[in-house]
């Protein structure tokens, strides 16, 4: 499929889709089923994805990226996605890649040279503190009870944290927290970066949670008791901490919508490949209509999610908030690589739910794509309001109503 992508997107994401087949895939068919892999192996991939000149392609090239728009950078996450360990080696995966950005969008000099240069080498790993256990702040970010109070230079932390992706391996945290008690949340909340090691932050512990897999991500559990940092700590304008999770949030919704494409279409390959030799009743199930017709809806819905994404990123791209679209691209592409996923497992029997082919991994993997950055819900919610928002009423002009009479 041609899907229009610009400048060096469709460059690189070849030169990725190359890199993946040869160095990733055989390190990652090695650990399948072993896991999680050693950091030195992590460490082999990027300088290899170094020597080949697409390391980082979302970072600025003063940081050592590849400096790709938005726009351009789509098809190389896709590629990249195709493997458990692609993003990983590329440096772009969740969530030091939203957090990148968002240090790139907000942070000052000082800030990019403290946070953003040694992530971006990936000398350092960094969380996103947002969600919090019930009843703080999560799918109603309205909720949010972390607080941040202001004492002469410095802000006085308190709050209480979970499923912060990256956190228990994290030397920067960027905390959201309420800085103005008596302002409407929207308008009274700033990102704070915290040193992991500051005084008060306790690592709970890492949640056990569903499809850890080959890199080991860790989702903490963090408490913030008193914890202290300089008010020069803030990233972007202070209370403004909503806007500029949005500017986050957005973008990373759909790259993530392109790793795991990615990885929804290397499980259809895989299975294809397995129904083609596959034999059973005769012929190879190749041959069954079932799983033909199956695979051609996913390979359809691919295409859709694809093109969807490519829509709300151009209008990302042009300046637009894109919110809807997003919303809509994100839910939409979920669901559609859950489906996929599950279908391709199905279809290898025995050996999809074994460690010797990655789909068990993806199919672990891509379920919490449904919950993160934004359950389908919420997602659903939003457009739905939208949808109702101004109904054509003069549709309804030749509607009969009761007790109306000519």
């Amino acid at each position: 499929m041609e899907y229009d992508d610009i400048g060096r997107g469709p460059e690189i994401a070849d030169a990725v889709r190359q890199f993946v087949d040869e160095t990733v895939l055989p390190v990652e068919r090695e650990w399948l089923g072993r896991g999680p892999i050693p950091e030195a192996e992590i460490e082999a991939l990027r300088d290899a994805a170094r020597d080949r000149g697409i390391y980082a392609p979302q970072v600025d090239e003063e940081y050592g990226g590849l400096g790709l728009g938005f726009r351009e950078m789509l098809p190389v996450f896709e590629e990249a996605g195709r493997s458990l360990l692609g993003p990983t080696a590329l440096r772009c995966a969740a969530p030091d890649e939203g957090n990148m950005h968002t240090l790139e969008i907000a942070a000052t000099d000082a800030q990019k040279e403290r946070w953003l240069r040694p992530l971006a080498a990936g000398e350092i790993d960094s969380g996103f503190a947002m969600t919090e256990p019930m009843q703080g702040g999560g799918s109603d970010p309205k909720m949010l009870s972390t607080t941040a109070e202001k004492e002469g230079d410095e802000w006085v932390i308190n709050g209480h944290k979970w499923w912060t992706t990256g956190g228990v391996d994290a030397e920067v945290l960027l905390t959201f927290a309420r800085t103005d008690q008596e302002a409407h949340p929207y308008a009274g909340c700033s990102v704070i970066l915290v040193p992991a090691d500051a005084d008060g932050v306790e690592v709970v512990r890492n949640i056990p949670h569903l499809g850890e897999g080959l890199v080991g991500t860790t989702h903490a559990e963090i408490r913030f008791d008193d914890v202290r940092v300089p008010v020069e700590n803030t990233l972007g304008e202070e209370n403004e901490g909503f806007t500029l999770v949005q500017q986050r949030l957005g973008p990373a919704r759909l790259t993530h919508c392109m790793r795991y494409a990615g990885m929804a279409d290397r499980a259809l390959d895989i299975a294809t490949a397995y129904l083609s030799e596959r034999e059973g009743f005769g012929e190879p199930l190749s041959e069954k209509q079932g799983p033909r017709f199956r695979i051609a809806d996913r390979r359809t819905e691919l295409h859709a999610a694809r093109t969807m994404v490519r829509h709300a990123a151009g209008r990302i791209a042009d300046g637009h908030e894109g919110r809807i679209e997003v919303a809509m691209a994100k839910t939409f592409a979920a669901n559609v690589t859950q489906e996929a996923i599950d279908d391709a497992l199905q279809f290898c029997g025995g050996n999809g739910i074994a460690y010797d082919l990655p789909i068990a991994r993806f199919h672990e993997n891509v379920r919490q794509f449904r919950l993160v950055d934004g359950a389908d819900e919420v997602h659903r919610r939003s457009i739905a309001r939208d949808a109702f928002e101004d109904p054509p009423t003069e549709e309804l002009e030749t509607v009969t109503r009761f007790g109306e009479f000519d």
